[in-house]
């Protein structure tokens, strides 16, 4: 080490010596350790440990009494997997039971648990095309998205009901029964009053979290990785509450309909019919 001794004023004089300093011990656990930094940079640390582990276990022989261990913020990333491991399955959870609440029918809250797959592909792909990697920022921003997925597809639900509502009232009235061509009907319109509403939500969300993107200082890097997910998850929800929706929306509730055959909507029980048909 480095010792420098006191500065004479009256000579203006300094001599600086290299001397031997103690030596120190490193322990962990009351075991002498040895540790090797290692700087990653344009990939994940999850990967490079995996790769690392294999290459040490194949290259590396320890000698009785010695063990590898991997630490520093691989030791964080773990236990963020693992906390996350229970958070996610039980955001899951809690958006299943709000949504359950809320239409009080399985069938409306599987659509919409069905259709949150479609809103995250948007934000995989534009992680990937950013060259992010997965962390621990990532994964929260697609929880948010997952929310926000799930709350558009709740308003497309209430307009595709209130607009089935108001077709087979109308329906009703004329003395007429709801058809197939009725539900494309209702969907069609639902879908169209909800195009507006939904620009303006994308709109508005991707606004806010595109300056992100250019943005510098301490902690602009978490901050980029959450948005990302977000803004093109975002945009692959527009499709997905203005065409996947709808079309699940179809299957589900046209199955029992009547069907067209010639021209003409008939149920499944006159088509088992042919002479009733023959007499029309």
């Amino acid at each position: 080490m480095y010792h420098r001794r006191p500065i004479d004023i009256t000579r203006k004089r300094t001599e600086i010596e290299l001397r031997r300093g103690a030596t120190s011990i490193r322990t962990e656990n009351g075991q002498p350790v040895v540790y090797v930094f290692v700087d990653i940079a344009e990939r994940d640390l999850g990967s490079y440990v995996d790769e690392a582990r294999l290459a040490v276990a194949g290259g590396v022989p320890l000698a009785p009494g010695y063990t590898v261990g991997w630490s520093g913020q691989f030791e964080y990333l773990q236990r963020a997997e693992a906390r996350l491991a229970v958070v996610v399955p039980i955001t899951l959870a809690i958006i299943f039971l709000l949504l359950y609440l809320n239409f009080r029918a399985l069938t409306e809250t599987l659509i919409v648990m069905l259709s949150l797959p479609f809103a995250i592909v948007g934000g995989l792909w534009l992680t990937w095309w950013l060259g992010f990697n997965m962390s621990v920022a990532v994964s929260v921003g697609f929880i948010a998205l997952a929310g926000i997925a799930a709350q558009t597809g709740v308003v497309m639900l209430i307009y595709l009901d209130q607009a089935m509502a108001e077709v087979r009232a109308k329906r009703a009235s004329e003395g007429r029964p709801f058809t197939r061509a009725d539900l494309n009907l209702a969907i069609t319109l639902g879908a169209v009053e909800r195009v507006r509403p939904k620009m303006m939500t994308v709109v508005a969300i991707v606004a806010g979290l595109v300056p992100i993107l250019w943005s510098t200082g301490a902690g602009s890097e978490i901050m980029q990785r959450i948005a990302v997910p977000m803004i093109g998850g975002m945009i692959s929800s527009t499709v997905l509450t203005l065409v996947v929706i709808p079309a699940i929306y179809a299957l589900v509730k046209g199955w029992r309909l009547p069907r067209p055959v010639g021209g003409r909507q008939v149920n499944e029980a006159a088509a088992r019919q042919p002479s009733t048909i023959l007499r029309r």
